[in-house]
């Protein structure tokens, strides 16, 4: 099989995916990257506490700074390339990462399909995760590590990870213990010259970067390991059972993948002689998964740097299956993978939370074309949970935007909430603590919400006409699966989590539509305002912003 055929079909997998998966995952997607390059380029945006506390590492956003620098040089940054080329960017490294995959594994056709059907890789490959980053330069490295020769080529994509992502040591400990053990090189010298010189070449670079545009002396990785694991700062965004990663993460993230790789993993026990590598590998899993188990806060892509090691271990496994079973079920066992895959690629990739992607559009043509009566361009505020949407690099609008904030307690206050949650507390309240009364066009002149919302603020909503409403996501109801969370936690002596509190916390902030609301004009009152009857009063017998007295300062401009 040709190499730059396989190369060129790899590629056309991860472009598509580009097109393809148009749904909202995680805000870091977003705030991590995109925004801080925006910000980085264009000298507007918004930067979230990880950057104010210096946590986080300028380099992955320095290059699509470097991307949207290109385009505003050629006057070609509109938002659609904004948008576009740094998923572009991202998915052809994932196809470079894809393609050192299979040459990694022999050029086996087992590890070509494994590499490109997973639902997750084909969910995530394109976005612009740091994660997704990790996880290449992961592969990358595999790739080039001493399996069955020498060399430290390997080294500088680990390091580079290691520096982006401080937890990916965890990875990168045991495979290099097991290099310097099986090498046959003077440990000392290997160590020295390679270890600690290629360490301190990527460490130095890195810590110049971050210096420089964080202005002032800082080690990023240091403070990541500070406030993220022995600080525990993880915990404020969530936290689950020790044994989630076992249970849920990590074949969650294989989905049907984890049919092959438990196979390779019973045939690598049973005969670990012939499956060297893939007993390595196995035991950086389990290392890995014990310590990030360790952290309170999970998420489905801190295990997403295991996939190929997974896929590795499966791939070695079928491949040799391969020799002994008949077509039919090689051909029934592809087509099962393919169809496992195909159906939670196409749902999360083109249904499921896509409310914030079809939104950003319609708000960019707000921010573009919209005056209020004084001539006043548009002022945004997302009543949403914070970061529920992409921000400023989807606008590309120097507008006013305001959202809820969500920072954790770094100064340990007692009884601390943060804005977010004291919103969604009391709604009315914040709005009449936040936002003027008087006049009108001190008011934001755009409403984003979820639809659950618009009921707790009708009366604020009087002065206000929907604009826009949104499909995002099919809420549903987990009440069904609290009984096998309550099995699987007994199992383990483990406490159980409370599904359905989690669930009812979640569905009162978010909704099955996202709702634009647009600010009334003058002579809009008597089309727009209300029903029938104005005298009607409100269900929720709110009493009427104009009957309070006005805040002291207007906190939203």
């Amino acid at each position: 099989m040709r190499l730059l055929y396989v190369f060129l079909l790899i590629l056309a997998v991860r472009l598509a995916s580009v097109f393809v998966v148009q749904t909202y995952y995680v805000p870091d997607e977003y705030w991590q990257s995109l925004e801080v390059a925006h910000k980085i380029t264009f000298g507007y945006g918004y930067l979230t506490w990880e950057w104010v506390q210096g946590i986080r590492s300028y380099v992955y956003p320095l290059l699509i700074a470097g991307l949207y620098k290109l385009l505003a040089l050629l006057h070609l940054d509109s938002v659609q390339l904004l948008v576009l080329l740094p998923r572009i960017l991202q998915a052809t490294l994932t196809a470079y990462s894809d393609y050192r995959f299979f040459v990694w594994t022999g050029k086996r056709k087992w590890a070509l399909f494994l590499v490109l059907v997973p639902w997750f890789w084909f969910y995530t490959g394109s976005r612009t995760l740091a994660n997704t980053l990790e996880a290449s330069l992961t592969t990358i490295a595999l790739s080039y590590f001493p399996w069955f020769g020498e060399g430290t080529g390997y080294l500088w994509s680990a390091a580079i990870c290691c520096f982006l992502r401080p937890t990916a040591a965890v990875i990168w400990l045991p495979l290099s213990l097991y290099h310097l053990r099986k090498s046959r090189q003077n440990v000392v010298e290997l160590i020295l010259k390679r270890f600690v010189l290629i360490g301190l070449l990527v460490a130095s670079l890195g810590v110049a970067i971050d210096t420089y545009w964080h202005g002032r002396l800082i080690v990023t990785p240091y403070e990541f390991l500070k406030y993220n694991i022995f600080n525990n700062i993880g915990s404020f965004y969530g936290s689950h059972p020790w044994y989630w990663y076992f249970t849920v993460g990590l074949p969650t993230v294989l989905g049907i993948n984890t049919l092959p790789f438990i196979f390779g993993v019973m045939e690598t026990v049973k005969k670990s002689e012939k499956f060297a590598v893939s007993k390595q590998l196995l035991i950086t899993i389990f290392l890995t998964l014990l310590v990030l188990s360790a952290v309170e806060h999970k998420e489905f892509r801190f295990v997403s740097p295991l996939l190929p090691l997974c896929l590795y271990v499966a791939a070695d496994a079928l491949s040799k299956w391969s020799y002994r079973a008949s077509s039919t079920i090689l051909w029934t066992t592809a087509l099962v993978i393919l169809v496992g895959n195909i159906i939670p690629a196409w749902y999360l990739s083109t249904v499921h939370q896509k409310g914030p992607i079809e939104l950003m559009p319609k708000l960019r043509e707000i921010a573009q074309d919209y005056r209020d009566e004084r001539e006043h361009r548009a002022n945004i505020l997302f009543l949403m949970p914070c970061h529920s949407t992409p921000y400023y690099s989807h606008i590309h609008e120097n507008v006013t935007m305001r959202f809820l904030t969500c920072e954790p307690n770094l100064d340990k206050k007692e009884q601390y909430k943060d804005e977010a949650d004291r919103f969604f507390e009391n709604p009315v309240h914040w709005i009449n603590s936040n936002i003027p009364v008087h006049p009108l066009t001190a008011q934001p002149s755009h409403l984003v919400l979820f639809d659950p919302l618009a009921e707790n603020i009708s009366v604020f909503l009087r002065n206000y006409r929907l604009l826009h409403r949104i499909e995002h996501a099919e809420v549903t109801r987990l009440e069904g699966l609290q009984a096998l969370a309550d099995e699987w936690s007994q199992a383990v002596g483990a406490q159980s989590p409370n599904l359905v509190s989690l669930l009812q916390h979640r569905q009162s902030r978010t909704g099955r539509s996202i709702l634009v609301y647009q600010r009334l004009k003058k002579g809009e009152e008597n089309a727009f305002n209300r029903g029938g009857n104005e005298d009607e009063p409100d269900v929720h017998d709110h009493p009427g912003l104009e009957e309070l007295p006005p805040a002291e300062e207007n906190q939203f401009n």
